[in-house]
């Protein structure tokens, strides 16, 4: 729905008008009544001593009756004429939040398979055994092996858990990286890079939290043979590890995720203000930007992601981070920090654009259906004047 409609005031400049100094006061010690009871009231704010009002300069005041905006919506023949227009009875916020949603889901499902990829490249060591740790399989050797042991829809194997835990995620980290972007603005009410760093930080880890479990069984599902759905990998996890090994790995996920959204989010802010205003709402520049703050923060951010995969998995032999990172530092040497690093940064590049286009794309249907909504709302309101003045 709309939001409701208020009553319009036009200020027209009188040169010879002289300034006004009666007190309009809402309820003050000069009168303990307001001017108006009923559906409007004219304010200026002022102050006099103890009446503390409102005072204007202005000729007259002419208040239309009010009506409720529910008398100009479209009828029901007007809405099937004009299908697009249903969509403005959704609230804009909700709107957004599902474009956001739509868009992750179509960016996770289109490169699910350089994801299914990277996570076998990354976990390699672990599911070979310990002996056979040296024997790294390459980029190429891993598509082929996917294709042969599992077939087409091997690319999209636990595409479904990471679908699913994509909507929470998106929902979460939106509304918590807005709430800490309040949270963390100066006295003067402006964002420093420090709040905005530490706004993406929070957020990313609150979102993490929130939705690990879904990961882990991601993981599970994608890595390990013999599972079919995630409730058979979920039941298994709970009968032979227990209920914390839905958050295995969750210290390094956290460190990871809490820079890399406070670089990504932070270089995309910033690089943005830094454009002429003319470039910043067009599509090419928040794609061009959004790939380089997401490239600089992988680059940055990657050996956390292969630490954190290493150690969700069944039989690590890893406690902490800085046994996992000593640990594979010494097996694989520095190199095996960023296996999977590859195919991971050739996703990045589809996952930002596919999601941004498919954001912008809905983002311009409900832009649409509330300009339909408004266009037709504004006829229906027009003719019934109309008709009134006749009568």
């Amino acid at each position: 729905m709309r939001e409701e409609e208020e009553a319009v005031v036009t200020f027209t400049n009188i040169p010879s008008l002289k300034i006004s100094h009666s007190c309009v006061p809402e309820t003050t010690p000069c009168d303990p009544e307001p001017l108006w009871k009923a559906d409007a009231r004219f304010t200026w704010n002022v102050s006099f001593g103890s009446c503390s009002g409102r005072l204007g300069k202005f000729a007259c005041l002419a208040l239309a009756e009010k009506r409720s905006p529910k008398e100009f919506e479209p009828t029901p023949a007007q809405l099937l004429k004009h299908p697009l227009a249903i969509l403005g009875y959704v609230p804009r916020d909700a709107a957004i939040f599902v474009a956001g949603a739509i868009s992750g889901a179509a960016a996770k499902t289109v490169t699910a398979p350089l994801d299914r990829v990277k996570l076998l490249l990354q976990t390699h060591s672990i599911r070979v055994g310990q002996e056979s740790a040296k024997k790294a399989i390459g980029f190429i050797e891993a598509i082929t092996l996917i294709a042969k042991e599992e077939g087409i829809k091997g690319y999209w194997k636990g595409n479904l858990p990471q679908v699913i835990r994509v909507l929470p995620y998106s929902a979460v980290q939106l509304f918590a990286y807005e709430t800490y972007k309040k949270l963390f603005k100066g006295k003067d009410g402006e964002l420093s890079v420090i709040g905005r760093l530490a706004a993406g930080a929070c957020a990313g880890m609150t979102s993490t939290f929130v939705t690990y479990p879904l990961d882990v069984l991601r993981l599970r599902l994608a890595v390990e043979p013999g599972y079919q759905t995630m409730s058979q990998v979920a039941l298994n996890m709970l009968r032979e590890e227990g209920f914390s090994s839905f958050y295995h790995g969750l210290g390094p996920a956290l460190i990871g995720i809490a820079p890399y959204i406070a670089v990504n989010f932070c270089i995309f802010d910033l690089v943005k203000k830094a454009l002429p205003e003319k470039y910043r709402q067009k599509t090419q520049t928040s794609l061009l930007t959004a790939v380089v703050s997401a490239g600089v923060a992988t680059l940055t951010c990657y050996p956390l992601d292969t630490i954190r995969r290493q150690m969700q998995m069944k039989g690590t032999p890893y406690k902490s981070v800085i046994d996992a990172f000593a640990g594979i530092v010494e097996r694989d040497g520095v190199t095996g920090l960023y296996r999977g690093f590859v195919p991971n940064a050739l996703k990045t590049l589809p996952n930002s654009s596919i999601r941004l286009t498919t954001f912008d794309i809905v983002k311009r249907i409900i832009a649409a259906s509330e300009k339909e909504f408004q266009r037709i709302t504004e006829e229906n309101r027009k003719k019934q004047n109309h008709n009134a003045k006749i009568e």
